[in-house]
């Protein structure tokens, strides 16, 4: 199993790689600072491909180092205390020496700083007499809501505790956008804020005064392959004309566009590039249909592959299992380990292995399809009577033909069961794969989230649920038929 595994690994790293590839997380001002690039680029004659809301800043530089993007919107307060943390950089040279010893490099700044701060509702915040940071160490029962990122980061929540000496009892993660949504129902009372958000000022927040300036500048700027400079000398002037070209309220009231005002955020990139450059540059939109129509083919293209293979792997895995009880009992314990790990993680352990986008999808989606496939065709084997078996011998059948003949047809019904749930498991966990750029339904579901529109969510999630329905039913039928 290990070999097929390698091997497998070996095909999907020989497959084609992207060109050109811009990358963007998955909170509505990335994307639109890589829409942004990616028009003013093409201004300058340079084909691109925007990879949007690809995950959290982790999965984003992992992507960049090896290769599968080639440049993506940043902060520098992340860089510095997040993902170089550990390095302690005094000055911004001795920063860019060590991207460049990494084959990276680092733009200038785009004009704007997106800081962290931490805020409340105006009506909370006059109940407790609220202005600073500090003034929250006299309320541990205060119940806190923060983005999972910033929950577990260098200069998050961990660190933020320490500097206000915060002794909160109710801290949850959740996704930052649905955390105004919580902030707003009175669920949560505290949350963190980036200051350009454009919510803060449509629901008449208050921001509270980080009194013992914890958060440092977070100066938005891009990271990039120095390659990719190469290869396209154009990008070098693409991002000169973005150099201090958006200030804060300009971001603030573009995210305002596209979360409040719902316009996308290729309309509004579109918007500010005419503006920059004075080149128009064109927005194709796709309506319901096309949207769908395209969503479904990359779910069942992620679907459809992993469940071959699957299929191809487990059959025979399930055939060892029961007629090898020893190496049963590893292969069932391996492929029961493998159907523990959450799958989120698993399409992160695969991005070092096999980068961003489809194939690390496929590849987890394969692993999670195992073990119903393995444990169904071994106990269907296991369970065939013995008098049977006894008769298959006693007429002469060779081990090969009484397998093909009389074994695989007399427990093909419980393998078709295995089928069945492994499909639909595949399905439901497929939606997952947009984290790391694998498109289909989740694709929407994501999106939707972000705009807080819950017309895009049941965009992937009604699809997803009527596919699934659908697997289900035709394979029920096939068992039925071949019981």
């Amino acid at each position: 199993m290990v070999k097929i595994i390698c091997g497998m690994l070996l095909l999907f790293s020989l497959l084609p790689a992207r060109s050109l590839t811009i990358g963007s997380k998955k909170f509505t001002e990335s994307v639109i600072l890589g829409e942004i690039l990616a028009r003013t680029a093409s201004g300058e004659g340079i084909p691109v491909r925007h990879r949007r809301e690809l995950g959290g800043t982790r999965i984003l530089w992992q992507a960049l180092l090896a290769g599968d993007i080639d440049i993506y919107p940043e902060y520098s307060g992340t860089l510095l205390h997040e993902i170089l943390a550990r390095h302690k950089f005094k000055t911004a040279d001795s920063l860019r020496r060590y991207l460049k010893k990494l084959g990276l490099g680092m733009s200038a700044d785009l004009g704007f700083n997106n800081t962290y701060a931490l805020g409340t509702t105006i009506s909370t915040a006059q109940r407790l007499h609220l202005e600073k940071i500090s003034d929250l160490a006299a309320y541990p029962n205060l119940r806190y809501g923060f983005s999972n990122e910033f929950m577990a980061r260098a200069d998050g929540w961990p660190s933020l505790r320490r500097a206000y000496n915060l002794s909160a009892t109710d801290v949850r993660g959740l996704d930052h956008d649905l955390a105004y949504r919580g902030l707003r129902a009175g669920s949560i009372d505290v949350m963190e804020f980036y200051t350009t958000d454009a919510e803060i000022d449509y629901y008449k927040l208050f921001v509270l005064q980080d009194d013992r300036r914890h958060f440092p500048a977070y100066r938005a700027m891009f990271l990039y392959r120095l390659d990719a400079l190469e290869r396209y000398p154009a990008l070098k002037q693409a991002l000169k004309l973005l150099s201090g070209a958006i200030d804060g309220a300009r971001m603030s009231a573009m995210n305002a566009d596209a979360k409040i005002r719902h316009q996308p955020a290729e309309a509004v990139a579109a918007r500010f590039v005419a503006g920059l450059t004075g080149k128009k540059t064109t927005t194709v939109s796709q309506n319901l249909f096309q949207r769908i129509g395209q969503r479904s083919a990359e779910h069942l293209f992620l679907v459809l592959v992993s469940m071959a293979l699957a299929i191809l792997i487990a059959l025979p895995l399930g055939i060892w299992a029961a007629f090898r009880p020893r190496a049963g009992r590893i292969i069932l314990s391996v492929t029961g380990i493998l159907q523990t790990i959450p799958s989120l993680a698993l399409l992160v352990f695969m991005i070092p292995l096999l980068g961003i986008g489809e194939k690390p999808a496929i590849f987890a989606l394969f692993l999670y399809s195992l073990l119903p496939i393995v444990r169904n065709t071994e106990s269907g084997l296991k369970d065939i009577p013995q008098g049977i078996r006894d008769s298959a011998e006693v007429i002469g059948l060779m081990p090969g033909a009484r397998l093909r003949h009389v074994y695989l047809p007399l427990a093909s019904r419980s393998i078709l069961s295995g089928i069945k749930t492994a499909t639909v498991i595949n399905i439901g966990t497929a939606t997952l794969g947009a984290l790391i750029g694998a498109g289909g339904y989740g694709q929407p579901i994501l999106t939707g989230i972000r705009l807080d529109d819950m017309g895009l969510i049941l965009e992937g999630a009604v699809p997803a649920a009527l596919l699934a329905l659908t697997a289900q039913g035709i394979l029920g039928w096939l068992e039925k038929r071949i019981g």
